[in-house]
């Protein structure tokens, strides 16, 4: 708990820090706040596209409450973005966790 006192605080000094708003949804999956941690990982795609390492958590979140048709998009968006800043890692894992939904 003592974690996310600090990082709502910090968050409140830098509102558009998507770094802090990701690390705040793990936290808030870690405690089984899915709503919590799903209104995070959207609000860091909704400040910054092309934050990359989010569509992967956003999409598995997405799947854990079977929003399955959310996943798929979050995953296919995350592809394109991962294209597009040539991160074949990030890329190569959206791939995959997107194969295991549509096969």
């Amino acid at each position: 708990m003592d974690r996310l006192v600090k990082l709502n605080e910090m968050l409140a000094t830098s509102p558009k820090d998507c770094f802090l708003m990701h690390a705040l949804a793990l936290e808030y999956l870690k405690l089984g706040e899915t709503t919590k941690a799903l209104s995070f990982f959207e609000k860091v795609i909704s400040t910054d596209s092309h934050y990359v390492g989010t569509y992967y958590h956003l999409a598995k979140t997405y799947e854990k409450t079977n929003q399955l048709a959310k996943a798929v998009d979050a995953y296919e968006k995350g592809i394109q973005i991962a294209t597009a800043l040539r991160d074949q890692h990030a890329k190569n894992e959206l791939q995959m966790a997107l194969e295991e939904i549509t096969d």
